[in-house]
């Protein structure tokens, strides 16, 4: 399928830089109140604002059909998980609708089963939108493949402390890379820099993932 997806569907990245500073002091937040077994990690967040996203740039949470285009009301968020001989993409569906505990919970069961695996057919297929993160094996940034029917897909780096500007002021910041690959039949490049604007604003001021 992912070699079709290489042959078939025309695709093109765009890439952004994303200031984590306030996901970072939100995951603290949520951790310091909850159970050991109830922490969140920052890909429960990235999950949240891409839901949420999606939800404000329909074209993105969309698939390409033959001479058509199918729209997706809910955000079905699929998730690439390592397992031993290969990788799976457990769905997260209708992550708009949920909260990040509620996320959390749901990835960390989807991820142990599939480990085990012991996922049915249906947990992980029908995605309307993929995220991969490196992060957690010091990956910065990467290019990713379009898992179809799906239009789009986020490869996350890692986040790590760097100078930058801000204000005329040099100051440390937690900066992490996104680069997302579109299939260019159904996202063009206006459309895909627009959802990573929203994408980003979400992660850099959390409360926007509230509206």
């Amino acid at each position: 399928r992912l070699t079709a997806s290489t042959q078939n569907i025309p695709h093109f990245y765009l890439t952004v830089e994303i200031e984590m500073d306030n996901v970072l002091a939100l995951r603290k937040q949520i951790n310091a109140s909850v159970a050991e077994t109830a922490k969140v990690s920052v890909n429960d967040i990235i999950v949240k604002a891409s839901a949420m996203a999606l939800v404000k740039h329909p074209w993105v949470n969309a698939s390409f059909q033959d001479k058509t285009v199918r729209f997706y009301e809910d955000a079905d968020i699929s998730i690439a998980v390592a397992i031993e001989d290969g990788l799976i993409t457990p769905v997260v569906r209708a992550a708009n609708k949920k909260g990040i505990l509620a996320i959390s919970a749901e990835i960390k069961e989807l991820a142990g089963r599939a480990k085990a695996k012991k996922l049915q057919p249906e947990e992980y297929t029908g995605g309307t939108f993929s995220i991969s993160n490196l992060g957690m094996f010091g990956i910065e940034q990467f290019t990713a493949i379009i898992n179809p029917p799906e239009a789009a897909i986020i490869a996350v780096g890692g986040a790590s402390e760097k100078a930058v500007v801000r204000n005329g002021e040099i100051v440390v910041r937690s900066m992490m890379n996104v680069t997302m690959s579109c299939d260019h039949r159904v996202v063009d490049g206006a459309t895909g820099a627009k959802f990573l604007q929203t994408f980003k604003e979400m992660l850099e001021t959390p409360a926007m993932m509230l509206l």
